[in-house]
């Protein structure tokens, strides 16, 4: 018996791959792995980087009620603030994909009061850019980089009727077309390369069900914590139950109450991510991948261009590589 080692297999440490063609630049050993099985990096709340600030939008329908009466009368006063715990990502989706990223949690609205159709991202506000224009500029991004594949996952929808939800998978059908790969088993690389698709929607909503193009909803784990230590241990909690079997997300995405951005009234959620992005990195170098009950598949964060995040979740697939032959 003797053990295949990384240097055995590629010359390049994963972590060290061309970031914006990382999957293309994978060692063959790993093209038959379930991209489920793969340690993928993600964007929570991928689109926040072009938030409304210009006060044209209302602060969105989820908002407590308290705040969106001080919103409408002490707006110069709560803006700030809104914007400050609101911005999850500050590079735009090309940006994002450039760097590595191959998920991207997308929350769906339309606006209250607008007579047309168009939709729009949320995350406290709306944004400025429409969904379908984000969708052209991710087509473009994939034509350019044939080889990558990138998970969209739209869910958290607001305001949609059931005929916006039609117009939206139009939408996504027409602008994506053959790269939409269907919902099928064995998904792995060489599969996809091999059929030309590029793009996994999941689709949280019925009207979904009758189009073969679209995934039902990939399950988030998400810790509800503000301190990265508790988020941990509920991850660590959740793991010890084991793994769904398909496509998965862990979100070490950390949330903040009332009470904590009361507590820190000049910081922001940037502030608190990037305090504790050492504590989670150094638990998200642990993990593997796989199909064991305790490993994982999509890892998502907040300002994931702004750490070693991207590289350190590519690197985990190592792992898939030391195996005795």
């Amino acid at each position: 018996m003797s053990s295949t080692t990384l240097s055995e297999v590629t010359q390049t440490p994963l972590k060290d791959l061309p970031v914006d063609s990382w999957m293309s630049h994978l060692p063959s050993a790993l093209w038959d792995i379930p991209l489920f099985n793969l340690t993928i990096p993600g964007s929570h709340n991928a689109i926040t980087y072009c938030l409304d600030k210009n006060d044209r939008s209302p602060v969105d329908l989820t908002q407590p009620d308290m705040l969106q009466k001080l919103d409408k009368y002490m707006k110069p006063i709560i803006r700030p603030f809104v914007y400050k715990w609101a911005i999850t990502q500050e590079r735009s989706v090309r940006e994002q994909l450039d760097c590595g990223v191959r998920y991207c949690d997308l929350r769906i609205a339309h606006r209250p009061n607008d007579s047309s159709s168009d939709l729009y991202f949320y995350h406290g506000v709306y944004t400025t850019v429409t969904v379908e224009t984000v969708l052209k500029e991710i087509k473009a991004w994939l034509d350019a980089h044939p080889k990558e594949v990138v998970i969209l996952s739209f869910s958290h929808f607001l305001g949609l009727s059931q005929e916006l939800h039609t117009l939206l998978i139009s939408t996504i059908k027409n602008v994506f077309d053959s790269k939409l790969c269907p919902k099928t088993e064995g998904v792995t690389l060489k599969n996809l390369w091999s059929l030309g698709y590029q793009l996994i929607v999941s689709y949280d909503n019925h009207a979904a069900n009758c189009h073969r193009e679209l995934w039902s909803h990939i399950p988030y784990w998400w810790a509800n914590k503000c301190k990265a230590e508790a988020l941990i241990e509920e991850f660590e909690r959740r793991k010890n139950n084991g793994r769904p079997g398909g496509f998965f997300v862990t979100g070490i995405n950390l949330t903040e109450d009332l009470k904590y951005i009361c507590s820190h009234p000049t910081e922001s959620l940037k502030d608190l991510v990037m305090s504790t992005y050492p504590t989670l990195l150094s638990w998200v170098r642990e993990q593997k991948p796989g199909s064991n009950a305790g490993s994982l598949n999509i890892i998502a964060a907040d300002f994931v261009t702004e750490s070693q995040f991207i590289p350190t979740v590519i690197a985990l697939n190592e792992n898939l590589l030391s195996r005795s032959t």
